[in-house]
Parts: C-alpha cells; sequence; structure tokens
C-alpha cells in the first residue's frame, strides 16, 4: 500500500476483473514502530508514514472519481483509538493516525454530497500480530477479535444509504480480564 507503483497495478487489475468501478474501498493497512521520538529513526518515521496515510491517498485518489460518477460508495479507513489521544512512545503511529482521522472527516464532507460514505473506525487493542515488536503491550484474549472489526465494517457497509457512520469507535469490555469483587 506504500507503494503508488503496486497500488496502480491493484487497481488496474482489480478494474479488470470486475469490469466496473470499485464500490466498497477498506483502508486496512497499518503498521506502528514504537520508540521515543528523538530516538526513532528516519526510515522508521518514513516507513510509518508511507504506509499509514501515504498508503490511504494512493487507493483512496483511485476510487473516488468511479464512486461519484455512480452516486454511491463507501470508503472505511481504519485509524486506531491512537488517532484520538496521544500514547507514549508511540508519536509517529499516533501521527499517523491523526492524520487518517483528518484526511476522513475533510474527504466525507468532500464526497457526501455524491452519495459516498467515507467512514473512519478507531479500534482499541486487537489480538493480532501488530504487537509483535512492540515490548510494552503483551497480547492477550482480552482483546478484541479481528472478527469483532470485520462485523462492524460490515454493519456500516449495510446501513441504509441515507445513514453515515463517520467515526466508529470500539474497544474490548474488559481489557485487563474481569475484576472480581
Amino acid at each position: 500500500m506504500r507503494h503508488h507503483e503496486s497500488v496502480q497495478q491493484a487497481f488496474d487489475n482489480t478494474i479488470a476483473t470486475l469490469g466496473k468501478p470499485i464500490q466498497v474501498l477498506v483502508n486496512n493497512a497499518g503498521l506502528g514502530i514504537a520508540g521515543l521520538l528523538e530516538d526513532m529513526s528516519l526510515d522508521d518515521w518514513h516507513t510509518m508514514f508511507e504506509t499509514n496515510v501515504n498508503g490511504i491517498f494512493y487507493c483512496t485518489r483511485l476510487v473516488v472519481l468511479g464512486m461519484k460518477e455512480m452516486g454511491e460508495g463507501h470508503i472505511i479507513n481504519i485509524s486506531s483509538i491512537a488517532g484520538t489521544t496521544g500514547v507514549a512512545q508511540m508519536s509517529g503511529y499516533c501521527g499517523t493516525k491523526h492524520a487518517v482521522r483528518g484526511i476522513s472527516h475533510s474527504l466525507y464532507k468532500e464526497v457526501r454530497d455524491y452519495g459516498v460514505k467515507v467512514t473512519c473506525i478507531y479500534p482499541g487493542s486487537v489480538n493480532t500480530s501488530f504487537f509483535d515488536n512492540i515490548d510494552t503491550v503483551t497480547v492477550s484474549d482480552n482483546m478484541m477479535r479481528p472478527q469483532d472489526i470485520a462485523s462492524t465494517i460490515l454493519h456500516a457497509l449495510e446501513s441504509h444509504p441515507n445513514y453515515h457512520q463517520v467515526d466508529i469507535e470500539v474497544r474490548p469490555l474488559m481489557p485487563k480480564g474481569r475484576k472480581q469483587k
């Protein structure tokens, strides 16, 4: 997603296969690299922004015109709770996810009058490999499941054409497990 040539090729192949414009785009690629801002390498910083921010631009710009011409479409951007707040040692990641939020809010105002929806989802911790290289977080069964996020996406996609969920925040109910009395 961070290489526009690859995105263009995937888009062209998809259009050739479908034979019509794309109606749904889910921008879900993302990565986070932990560390203090002053210790962050330029390569790590650029990798996060190229993937989490530029990737959304590369994909979205290709589908918007077709959606506007069809008078319908739905773009779903997966941000993070980190896109609504700061997290120590995750300034680069938080910055990218704040950018996703800003892009989503601006884009929905640009395309809504054409019948195109833009929804931004802000998941809390999800039990995936995202945390494999982040020493401050231990993956557990108390995190949300990937299928929980998938069901949230489906719910947004299945909504009435004139019903638009702009922001959806989802979190695990008991992130540290059930408390005992």
